[in-house]
């Protein structure tokens, strides 16, 4: 599975590496310093502490060409033979993987189960992959992917931790849907634990040398645990004391997971990956943390060069549709993405490097994300209600319940978000939300507080949409609605009794304060997996709103001079057509155009030449510029891109130009009238190529 980061302008003097409070992308890897590896982020995430001395040199080889370093690895998994094999306590510790139920162990790697995480486990931890990174002189640690997967729960270790937990004797998660949701309740207790104490001893360790350590967790969304069947700490985390932020590992791999809507399962990767970026900013915001969107222009499993490029675009598109969000991982892996061969097209046994093409797309891409802006929140109108237990009972591995809620009303063009209760004590979680969805039917209320919230909302004029025939076999688990005194048959009973509707309420419109609460008698899957299905939840959407119009089907969003579109499909629309001047980012001739169309089902970048002023200026580039100098008839700069890679640039001038000079040597540069730019191509160098050009 996968892997940051912080704002700097299109660099200017010295080639030198950015501060940590300037770093505004960053990759990961497990490697040293490699010229095919320079892909010029302004910091790198080196992966695992490895052999003896491994750390220090791989961390010195990336500083001496100017990266900001910083630490990562796995909490759940990693490079950790030597806890299992016994080199470090003189006891082996297989008891300490996560097992299911036919004895198997769920393994990560040859000696490397993955964990559940005891204290042994995390001494050891701390140990020996906390304490030699803040020794290193690393000030930014990230903890990735804290996964307990939801078959799992049979090991020894596993039972003790329970009888710790719950005071009671150890039952199977298969047992029943209450032992099932407790099982899982427990793996989300064990991992908030195990980064609550790695990231507290880092942060008392840090300080303890004089240091301020930054601790962050990079994880994929609630929304692909649940469907992956994994269970995690997500959202909690965000209130952690000592955890400073996400990294949003959103990715082909996680988006392309098929989906239903109007009773067709299929990919939907642009979707799918809207709605996790939008989890993931919606359970940050509310608390402050710094959150970091990743994309990967490959993923874990083997596809052809062209399926990597199509949902690569479409996961960068959807990462770029939030404003708010302007620091990112570029790629983890770059060893794979730039060394490793595939498949050049579906169907065949020819394998290749990355192709010419996609290579300098991509290092436009992220060229781009350097400079793109921050924007303002986008307020969503319509938002999901979201819960950590929906990894406690996720046995639809199509998350039907939750993207009949949403699929919908993002298809119809609504701008579609979430909110976690865990975040509901926030002020800003119901902030701007107009319509709030939300069922039972696939999760539960972790606490009665969060009820006193949705109430108080409503009664202040919110409009509250409940589906649900709460009839699901988790509606009766041992929980707070049942036990201390209460006696709710089920969640929502206590939810509508704060409100002051009667138990068991039929559907209907039901009045409160200056809001209404809208209860829709069916479970939300039932939206997505019929042709018509969505047309009861537009119609109870109606009894709370009145008329929706019929909005366009098209996302596009300004940031700065890039223009980003997205065009929805399986609905009646139309392209997106704009007249302006355009560079098209994703095409590696870096075309420009009058006009741009966009159709349905596709997504674009475009860069507003009318918005780039009047002065020489580099517009897009597959490299990162250096020592930019300017006067009345020249501008010249150093670039550094990658090695066995081209670079493409299109540029600004006043005029044509009359000299293009390339480490010396005259090229020819294709000139554009219409919107005074230049187009060069020339092979990348990590020592860097100089440009010079005359009008």
């Amino acid at each position: 599975m996968r892997r940051l980061f912080f704002p700097i302008v299109l660099a200017v003097a010295a080639c030198t590496g950015p501060t940590p409070d300037h770093v505004k992308t960053t990759f990961q890897t497990s490697q040293g310093f490699r010229t095919t590896l320079d892909n010029r982020a302004d910091a790198v995430m080196v992966y695992g502490v490895g052999t003896p001395g491994s750390l220090q040199e791989r961390l010195q080889s990336w500083r001496e060409r100017g990266y900001e370093t910083h630490f990562m690895t796995g909490i759940a998994w990693g490079g950790y033979q030597d806890y299992f094999t016994g080199a470090w306590d003189g006891r082996t510790h297989w008891d300490e993987g996560q097992v299911e139920a036919s004895g198997d162990t769920i393994w990560h790697g040859k000696d490397v189960p993955y964990i559940v995480p005891t204290g042994n486990y995390l001494q050891y931890f701390k140990e020996c992959h906390i304490k030699p990174v803040v020794d290193a002189g690393v000030d930014h640690i990230f903890l990735e992917e804290p996964e307990f997967w939801s078959r799992a729960g049979y090991s020894e270790s596993f039972k003790r931790e329970w009888e710790a937990f719950y005071d009671t004797p150890w039952r199977p998660r298969d047992e029943s849907p209450e032992a099932a949701y407790l099982t899982q309740k427990l793996k989300y207790h064990l991992y908030y634990r195990a980064l609550d104490e790695a990231f507290t001893y880092a942060k008392e360790y840090g300080r303890s040398k004089g240091r301020d350590i930054k601790c962050y967790v990079p994880t994929h969304s609630l929304i692909n645990y649940t469907k992956w069947q994994i269970v995690s700490p997500e959202a909690s985390l965000a209130s952690m004391e000592n955890m400073d932020g996400y990294i949003a590992q959103v990715w082909t791999g996680t988006s392309r997971s098929p989906n239903y809507y109007r009773g067709v399962l299929k990919e939907r990767v642009f979707e799918s990956a809207f709605l996790e970026y939008g989890c993931m900013t919606s359970m940050t915001e509310p608390t402050g943390r710094e959150l970091f969107f990743l994309t990967d222009p490959i993923e874990d499993a083997t596809r052809d060069w062209e399926d990597f490029r199509r949902n690569y675009q479409a996961t960068f598109t959807a990462q770029l549709l939030y404003p708010e969000v302007n620091r990112y991982e570029i790629m983890p892996w770059p060893e794979r993405i730039y060394e490793r061969p595939y498949p050049v097209k579906a169907g065949t046994d020819e394998m290749s490097r990355i192709p010419a093409g996609f290579a300098s797309m991509m290092q436009v891409m992220t060229n781009a994300l350097q400079q793109m802006p921050k924007g303002e929140r986008i307020p969503s109108r319509y938002s999901v209600l979201m819960s950590n237990s929906l990894m406690f009972q996720n046995e639809d591995e199509y998350l039907s319940d939750f993207f009949g809620l949403a699929l919908p009303l993002l298809k119809w063009g609504k701008r579609v978000g979430m909110v976690h209760m865990e975040n509901l004590q926030h002020k800003k979680a119901l902030k701007d939300v107009g319509v709030l969805l939300m069922t039972y039917a696939n999760m539960k209320p972790l606490d009665l507080e969060a009820h006193k919230y949705l109430a108080d909302w409503v009664k202040s004029g919110g409009k509250l949409l409940y589906c649900g025939t709460d009839k699901d076999p988790f509606q009766g688990v041992q929980e707070w609605w049942n036990t201390g005194g209460n006696a709710y048959k089920v969640p929502s009973d206590h939810l509508f009794e704060q409100m002051g509707i009667p138990a068991g309420a039929p559907a209907g419109v039901y009045p409160y304060g200056k809001g209404t609460v809208c209860i829709q008698r069916q479970d939300p899957k039932e939206f997505v997996l019929t042709e018509d299905g969505e047309k009861a939840l537009l119609n109870a959407l109606e009894s709370l709103v009145g008329e929706l119009p019929d909005t366009p089907n098209v996302m596009y969003l300004k940031r700065g001079p890039y223009r980003v579109v997205a065009v929805l499909d399986e609905r009646a629309s139309r392209p997106f057509v704009q007249d302006g001047c355009f560079i098209d980012l994703y095409d590696p001739a870096l075309p420009v155009y009058r006009q741009i169309t966009v159709n349905p089902g596709g997504q674009a970048l475009f860069y507003d030449v009318t918005q780039a002023g009047r002065t020489p200026k580099i517009l897009a580039a597959a490299s990162r510029s250096y020592n930019e100098k300017k006067s009345r008839n020249t501008f010249s700069y150093l670039c550094k891109g990658p090695a066995d890679t081209w670079n493409v640039t299109r540029i600004l001038l006043p005029a044509p130009p009359v000299k293009v000079l390339v480490n010396g040597e005259a090229v020819q540069a294709d000139w554009d009238e219409a919107g005074k730019t230049c187009f060069l191509r020339f092979p990348n160098s990590p020592e860097g190529v100089s440009v010079e050009i005359g009008w």
